[in-house]
């Protein structure tokens, strides 16, 4: 199945060279270009990718706010941000209005696509660099005006699940941690993100932090 993407940038050479990464592989397809959040929006709306390329400073609706209204949309779309700013505001302010990742624009073709392949999986997608300190700053947040969803549905084992999710643990690791096979995690994440009504992994890393279930790791 071939992936579609909506690359979403004001600087023309940049979506060209993101257009050639993506379009070199047999399992991805770039199907619109935007010069601005506005026209992103709307090519969503109009195309439902599988995934936006999303930069965070795009002129007259800039690509937090892009976010925001494409995961307001109902769309089942996710975005994926980039950006040259390696600030924790921005990743806080992504993830706020609904990213599904967040990458800098230097990252290496390969690593492009498959964050482009996890972000479509659902997968939780930070870059390396900034997760550490996102989490941290999390722990420093004022509250969402949006209250939280509520835990009262989820099991005890769910729960567990979920405060392994704030921790940014895989399956694999969560499996490990749980003494549970990787399948029967994946039924649990599953769950949980059903629950919840939660997008995708990276919205259960922000509820997480929000029920402070879930503390950064230290180094």
């Amino acid at each position: 199945m071939t992936l579609r993407v909506v690359v979403a940038d004001d600087q023309a050479m940049v979506r060209t060279g993101f257009r050639m990464i993506i379009d070199a592989r047999d399992d991805l397809e770039v199907v619109g270009e935007a010069s601005d959040g506005r026209e992103a929006v709307r090519l969503t709306r109009e195309l439902v990718p599988d995934v936006v390329l999303m930069d965070v400073r795009m002129p007259v609706v800039d690509g937090i706010e892009a976010t925001r209204q494409i995961a307001a949309s109902g769309v089942r779309t996710r975005v994926l941000v980039l950006t040259t700013w390696d600030v924790d505001a921005h990743v806080v302010a992504a993830l706020r209005a609904g990213a599904s990742g967040f990458l800098l624009k230097d990252i290496r073709p390969g690593e492009l696509v498959d964050a482009i392949r996890l972000t479509a999986r659902g997968d939780a997608l930070l870059a390396p660099a900034v997760l550490s300190r996102v989490l941290d700053r999390f722990l420093r947040t004022t509250s969402d005006p949006a209250p939280p969803p509520p835990l009262a549905g989820l099991s005890v084992r769910e729960r567990e699940v979920l405060t392994l999710i704030g921790q940014a643990l895989s399956n694999a690791e969560i499996a490990e941690r749980l003494h549970l096979s990787e399948a029967t995690v994946k039924n649990h994440v599953t769950a949980v993100l059903r629950k919840l009504n939660l997008r995708d992994r990276v919205q259960a890393v922000v509820a997480a932090y929000d029920h402070g279930l879930a503390r950064p790791r230290r180094p």
